[in-house]
């Protein structure tokens, strides 16, 4: 126990988790939230899928089966920014990358029991309107115990270095692999994460997550952190559309915070 009262947190963190994370573009990293703050934080998150549907990216679309997929949570609800910003979260995530950063945004995803379908392997990335920022790195928080049958992660090692790769469609299994084929036969390590505890993996990490075939909801929290310098490109996407920033210019917005700042 540290006397944060975290198992792990920026101060703790052993060498070897940070080369693990550096090699491999993952790592699992105990007890970042403890569990009292992820029972708190799952039912925050179970309210805002209850009163905030008009919120939810994939209702009536393609991955609507994959997941319920609530963007920019930290915008709409105070607990749920209080995890967003949570400084064992920022912290972590930034001595693990080796570089200042900056909140991209964050995103709650909740698998529903029974009936959800698998996340397939894609890289984030290439998903984003960003230049300059090779450090980019999300921290994956479990709310609920996440074993295999719940839909945890299961990671690609080394696959980060391929940056080369157009956005692929976490609804095909044959997306990733048609881009690089090679992939295909790569190793793939899975990761059942107990409450509390966290994946962190660079945004050019392959990934992928099971269906939920248990009979409760699968809980998840994501804060996606970018280079500072980070350097906007000008291209849609959902959390720049409503802004008007500057092609070209940095992302400097309340919009996207400083880690520690």
């Amino acid at each position: 126990m540290t006397t944060t009262g975290y198992r792990t947190d920026a101060a703790t963190l052993s060498p070897e988790l940070i080369e693990s994370y550096r090699r491999d573009g993952f790592v699992r990293i105990p007890g970042v939230i403890t569990l009292a703050e992820a029972a708190e934080f799952r039912e925050a998150a179970l309210e805002v899928q209850r009163r905030m549907q008009d919120h939810n990216l994939t209702a009536g679309g393609r991955s609507a089966n994959t997941f319920d997929q609530f963007v920019n949570v930290w915008q709409l609800d105070e607990q749920m920014r209080r995890l967003t910003l949570h400084p064992n979260v920022g912290g972590v995530a930034e001595r693990l990358a080796g570089v200042p950063l900056r909140i991209w945004h964050d995103q709650t995803l909740i698998k529903r029991p029974q009936r959800s379908t698998p996340t397939e392997f894609h890289q984030d990335q290439p998903y984003w309107p960003h230049d300059n920022s090779p450090h980019a790195i999300s921290a994956w928080i479990a709310l609920v115990d996440v074993p295999v049958e719940k839909g945890c992660m299961t990671f690609i090692p080394g696959s980060y270095h391929r940056d080369d790769l157009r956005s692929q469609d976490l609804n095909d299994a044959g997306s990733l692999f048609a881009l690089a084929p090679d992939l295909a036969w790569a190793e793939r390590v899975t990761i059942p994460l107990r409450a509390g505890d966290c994946t962190f993996h660079h945004a050019r990490c392959a990934h992928m997550a099971n269906a939920n075939v248990t009979e409760e909801q699968r809980v998840a929290h994501t804060v996606i952190f970018m280079d500072a310098t980070t350097i906007f490109r000008g291209t849609g996407h959902v959390v720049t559309d409503p802004l008007e920033l500057e092609a070209g210019k940095e992302f400097d917005h309340p919009m996207f915070p400083r880690v520690g700042a």
